[in-house]
């Protein structure tokens, strides 16, 4: 007597239901909490925000919008008393600009990789810097160009240059006569000179002071990951090249996906390409946009451009499923950052 499939379907999960509860059965997918990020068309575009226990990549080049979007959200979380942190890589966040678009200073962490000096760091009692009084008076009015100009004539830079471009080719035919080697000697240094592997040339490109500040940010991540406590963590790598970000094995990604689902912490990435992969639950990438003048010759703000590249799991709302197509969503939306001098956000 042949068994249907879903008898024996049923008889694998009882066998196993001691080691492997529900084996063939789909874990039901739990909904995840949502940030709202203070701006009211991308939190419609996102269904409310971004989700929180996961990694928000946030991708742009300059002037698109990153560091703002991830302030607005910071505002939002900070005064409800929650705290967050910055890991800023290239120590460029500005926290008058943070404190002025509604972020609690007091609630947030920042942590400035690359640092290496606490003398860096001038308290706000004293001056950060103080030009000597020489700098403030004006220099005397030199005759050269137009009677009141810097320099001589144009021409004048010309005499002599013929003698030196003969000494440099000189020199270098002499350079070139004492370096001659015969063919013998050059395949035995060649045959000498030990072989470097990819992985020994990634360290050496590398060993620097950019990634130096990336290591620092990356274990700065896994012990406030580890730690907990914090509500969204923001890693800034706004100014770092494409190149070294995508160095970063793919293994750190999913080690952080894992410690925000158990924290349910919110993972902001800012880069200028996206790295995190599948680890990543949303890929949002901005554009820059115009200047926004309102009718007015005065700046009022920038126009940016912000696209849903990619969702991993999207808010079901019901579980009617509905007998025809549904209507697309939007995946991209128009927004606007205001200066100070124009008002309210």
């Amino acid at each position: 007597m042949l068994l249907s499939a879903a008898k024996i379907r049923q008889k694998i999960e009882s066998d196993l239901a001691d080691r492997i509860p529900a084996a063939l059965t789909p874990m039901p997918q739990m909904p995840r909490s949502i940030a709202a990020i203070g701006i009211h068309c991308l939190d419609e575009l996102l269904d409310g925000g971004v989700p929180l226990g996961a990694i928000t990549e946030v991708v742009g080049p300059e002037c698109s919008g990153r560091t703002s979007f991830a302030l607005s959200i910071l505002a939002g979380m900070t005064q409800a008393s929650k705290v967050c942190a910055w890991i800023d890589v290239s120590d460029g966040l500005d926290p008058e600009s943070a404190a002025a678009a509604g972020v609690e200073l007091s609630r947030l962490l920042w942590v400035r990789c690359g640092v290496s000096d606490a003398s860096d760091i001038v308290p706000s009692s004293q001056p950060a810097f103080v030009l000597p009084d020489k700098y403030f008076v004006p220099p005397p009015i030199k005759k050269g160009l137009h009677g009141g100009g810097f320099g001589s004539h144009p021409r004048n830079e010309t005499r002599g240059l013929s003698g030196a471009v003969s000494e440099l080719l000189r020199s270098e035919t002499a350079v070139s006569r004492h370096t001659e080697l015969d063919s013998a000697q050059v395949k035995v240094t060649f045959e000498q000179t030990p072989s470097i592997s990819v992985s020994q040339r990634r360290k050496v490109h590398l060993s620097g002071k950019r990634w130096s500040g990336i290591e620092q940010a990356l274990r700065v991540a896994d012990l406030l990951l580890q730690g907990g406590g914090f509500t969204a963590i923001v890693l800034d790598m706004c100014s770092i090249a494409p190149e070294d970000v995508l160095r970063i094995p793919l293994a750190t990604w999913f080690r952080y996906r894992a410690a925000g689902e158990r924290t349910q912490t919110s993972i902001l990435l800012l880069t200028q390409h996206p790295c995190a992969k599948s680890s990543a639950e949303l890929l949002l990438r901005l554009e820059p946009g115009g200047v926004h003048h309102e009718g007015s010759t005065v700046l009022n703000g920038i126009e940016h451009r912000l696209e849903v590249s990619r969702r991993r799991f999207t808010q079901t709302r019901t579980k009617v499923a509905p007998l025809c197509k549904p209507p697309q969503s939007a995946t991209s939306a128009n927004w606007c950052t205001r200066t100070s001098w124009a008002g309210p956000r």
